[in-house]
């Protein structure tokens, strides 16, 4: 994006765009004028070889846009599931030779940047094109480990939001997507809606999360930032993230290795499919002010038990559990109310749980690589 063409979108004061493209028609009135909206966009998109980014970049690249992605590539999981995701992303941009995931690309319509949100310096230089929007899925995930290592969780979760939204402010890009989490509605009642006071976080993941949250609505009232605050519900697909259950339970059912299981199985998660996560991120683009919107399955939750269930059928397979203590950092039961999703992003999930872990497992099955990825 050109400089004129960077000044041609902001307000007079010059701070924000008054409109930021996406792919569906949209027209802002702006005084007398209309601005019509409904073009290609160039995004900065982090955390591109994470589980969400990798499918979120593919959806917007299907659709024309061109992708600036970044990712740390830490080993918080084992790094060839991400460089899977991105050699998968560079043939779908026309790449052919393979890549490694350390090393910065660029086939055109995307580029890759293998740089840490938690760096001002390094992101920096990656403005100079100027950014129709961020969508900004750099993250620590994982409850249990953020009791660990609880720094790392605020520099990147927190401090690598800041770091974007002064970039952003000092840019004039107008629109960020921020990533959050159903862990943040601990110990509220269900189904869980946006509105419920979330101050009362139980593990250092969620307060980062909070922390997020907070920032980007600093800088919205300030400023003008336009922020969508999407908070995921238990995402679970292909390529799934190693750490997290649906991946682990298929392959040590699978293996005939005993399944670690906190607690009962009782508990229940508003399990959402991958596609469904990537396609509300990307109609969260559009304009809306300051919203946290809840993206999750919106339906009965499933328990854990159940879940198991399910695999044991699908691979004619008998699960060997072994029950550990139910984990104090952990939600009992996660429900999500997607009214808001549905009113302001006309998005509800297409894909539900069980056709989901098929499709799951089905890929887990043809990818014998996957056996060797460390867990």
């Amino acid at each position: 994006m050109s400089q004129s063409h960077r000044e041609s979108l902001t307000k007079p004061d010059g701070l924000f765009p008054v409109g930021i493209a996406t792919a569906h028609a949209i027209v802002l009135p702006i005084g007398r004028e209309f601005f019509n909206i409904r073009r290609s966009m160039r995004i900065l998109l982090t955390g591109i070889a994470g589980f969400i980014g990798a499918r979120t970049a593919s959806l917007l690249l299907s659709r024309g846009h061109e992708v600036v992605g970044v990712d740390n590539m830490n080993d918080y999981y084992d790094v060839r599931l991400k460089q899977h995701r991105l050699q998968d992303l560079a043939r779908e941009s026309g790449m052919d030779n393979p890549v490694d995931g350390f090393s910065a690309f660029n086939s055109g319509r995307l580029s890759y940047h293998p740089i840490d949100v938690e760096s001002y310096a390094a992101l920096e230089p990656l403005f100079a094109d100027g950014f129709d929007a961020i969508i900004n899925l750099a993250a620590r995930a994982g409850v249990r480990y953020s009791m660990e290592n609880p720094f790392v969780y605020l520099n990147t979760n927190t401090k690598g939001v800041l770091n974007l939204v002064e970039l952003a402010r000092k840019n004039g890009v107008g629109k960020l997507v921020q990533a959050s989490t159903s862990s943040l509605y601990a110990g509220q009642q269900m189904p869980f809606h946006e509105d419920l006071p979330v101050n009362t976080p139980i593990s250092p993941y969620a307060a980062s999360k909070k922390a997020a949250e907070a920032i980007a609505y600093t800088y919205h009232h300030l400023y003008g930032l336009d922020v969508s605050i999407l908070r995921y519900f238990t995402v679970f697909g292909p390529a799934g993230r190693p750490d997290m259950s649906p991946i682990r339970f298929i392959r040590w059912v699978d293996e005939g290795t005993p399944i670690t299981l906190y607690g009962d199985g009782t508990q229940s998660r508003d399990f959402t499919y991958i596609d469904d996560i990537a396609e509300g991120t990307i109609l969260a683009l559009k304009p809306l002010g300051y919203e946290v919107i809840n993206l999750g399955g919106g339906n009965e939750p499933v328990t854990i038990n159940a879940f198991i269930q399910r695999i044991e059928g699908h691979l004619g397979k008998k699960a060997q559990i072994d029950h550990k203590p139910f984990h104090k950092a952990d939600m009992m039961d996660t429900s999500a109310a997607i009214d808001k999703a549905r009113r302001l992003l006309d998005w509800s999930p297409k894909v539900d749980v069980w056709d989901g872990l098929k499709r799951t497992i089905d890929w887990y099955l043809a990818q014998p690589w996957m056996r060797d990825i460390t867990l």
